[in-house]
């Protein structure tokens, strides 16, 4: 029988190991509270703040790296589940108010329960996301999917994240899981460094 630091040791491994790489599926941008989502094909993500365009892009005061909701992630094989449990047909994926749609990938499994051994997400060629936590649905989720709605997406409702390098993001990039290193977040507001006063 193995002992119990035998197996600490083991999990800590097997939470850095991944099956397979997965796809962004859908890119959607909420310019303003109450206003619908919009899908686009590709966003610029700026480390420290989020997506271009979307009403959560900012800092948070006085933390390194920014805050923890950033950027939103659903899990793409969710959706399904999401409609059954709901009786409802989703227009799109839109209406659940995520920005990043993912599939092929666990999100859940992105984020290493060790404090000590992180897990980061690369999306496309220069996106580096760190998983902070789980998006439990808001209560407008009953009036978007009708009674039941709020539900219907616990436990399914994605993750949050943050951005910790930037690029272009673009639908079909690979997403994958990658070794943790420490990368510089350059919290600048974007006017700064593309030079405009």
């Amino acid at each position: 029988m193995k002992n119990a630091a035998a197996e600490r040791a083991d999990l800590r491994e097997l939470t850095q190991r991944f099956a397979s790489t997965g796809r962004l599926d859908a890119i959607w941008l909420r310019p303003a509270r109450g206003e619908p989502a919009r899908s686009v094909g590709q966003a610029e993500a700026l480390a420290g703040w989020g997506l271009v365009g979307d009403r959560s892009a900012r800092p948070a005061a006085g933390r390194p790296g920014g805050g923890k909701r950033q950027v939103t992630l659903l899990q793409a094989e969710h959706l399904p589940l999401i409609q059954s449990w709901s009786g409802q047909a989703l227009p799109d994926a839109g209406a659940l108010r995520r920005n990043l749609v993912v599939s092929g990938l666990n999100l859940l499994g992105l984020r290493s329960p060790f404090a000590d051994r992180p897990v980061q997400v690369r999306i496309g060629m220069h996106v580096v996301i760190e998983i902070t936590g789980p998006c439990d649905p808001c209560s407008k989720m009953e009036a978007r999917l009708g009674h039941g709605g709020y539900n219907a997406m616990r436990g399914h409702g994605g993750v949050t994240a943050r951005v910790l390098q930037g690029g272009l993001l673009t639908v079909g990039d690979a997403v994958q899981a990658i070794a943790a290193v420490p990368l510089a977040v350059d919290t600048a507001p974007p006017s700064a460094r593309h030079g405009a006063a």
